[in-house]
């Protein structure tokens, strides 16, 4: 969704969309006060860390996928009702807020949309700010199961017979630097495609016909896609389906896969 587009739907009481604010970047804790700075009004600050992911393990990675009761209880108190639409925004280009795209699309909740841009955007288009804690939403009656977005596991990555996807930065696939996971490398098999050139300099994504002629030229097959741990593996997802293209998710990603000695790596 447009920054224009999004203006259009907050001032229509009839169809105002639920507004999820959902910045978060590795190594930057400080979403919480981010939002506190500045953000769209009626906005609610989401937690990626406790309440878009279970807690990090070795044997599942660092960002999980959370249990959807959890899940469920986390979008109740974000106001989250049946039927009602959803914009997630975070101010990196959608990274972070296409984890909460994907999981409550994964969770069923059919229309949810990614403000093209984030704030950035936003504010280009002279959207204002409100600053501060909003009024505690009224409580929502969302119901999510899980399972409506496809998903591999890592067995599942090393047999994936299609085009497995690893959306991290070249350098982090080549292995010439890691650095946050046990060991360096890829997945053998995996082709490099990293989330970032899914933007414009903008930070907007690219336009349908530029993402499928991209995705297209990496080859045919069925898609799963992975990354560190299955944040930025759903802005690729996004992308491609802006394009057009399902693909399935690894969630435990690069993380969990490299925690595990029995699983090989490859670094070429």
């Amino acid at each position: 969704m447009s920054a224009d587009d999004l203006r259009k739907a907050l001032s229509d009481n009839g169809s105002r969309p639920h507004l999820l604010d959902v910045r978060w970047a590795l190594g930057d804790p400080d979403g919480p006060q981010h939002y506190l700075d500045g953000h769209i009004p009626g906005a609610v600050f989401v937690d990626l860390e406790t309440e878009l992911s279970a807690p990090p393990s070795p044997g599942r990675g660092r960002h999980p996928l959370p249990d959807p009761a959890h899940l469920q209880k986390c979008a109740r108190s974000w106001g989250l009702r049946a039927g009602e639409p959803v914009v997630v925004y975070d101010a990196t280009g959608g990274m972070a807020a296409a984890r909460a795209w994907w999981l409550l699309r994964w969770g069923g909740v059919g229309d949810v949309r990614i403000l093209d841009g984030g704030l950035p955007a936003w504010e280009r288009a002279g959207g204002e700010l409100a600053r501060g804690d909003e009024p505690a939403p009224e409580p929502g009656n969302i119901v999510l199961t899980s399972g409506h977005m496809p998903t591999i596991d890592a067995d599942g990555a090393a047999s994936w017979s299609g085009l497995l996807l690893d959306a991290r930065a070249g350098d982090r696939y080549r292995g010439e630097s890691e650095p946050i996971d046990p060991r360096a490398g890829h997945i053998p098999g995996a082709l490099s495609a990293p989330t970032a050139e899914n933007l414009t300099p903008e930070g907007t994504f690219k336009p349908a016909d530029e993402l499928r002629d991209r995705f297209v030229t990496l080859g045919t097959g069925p898609v799963a896609v992975y990354c560190g741990s299955g944040i930025t593996a759903s802005h690729q997802i996004a992308a491609l389906a802006v394009a057009g293209i399902e693909a399935a998710l690894y969630p435990g990603s690069w993380s969990q896969w490299s925690s595990d000695p029995d699983r090989p790596v490859a670094t070429v």
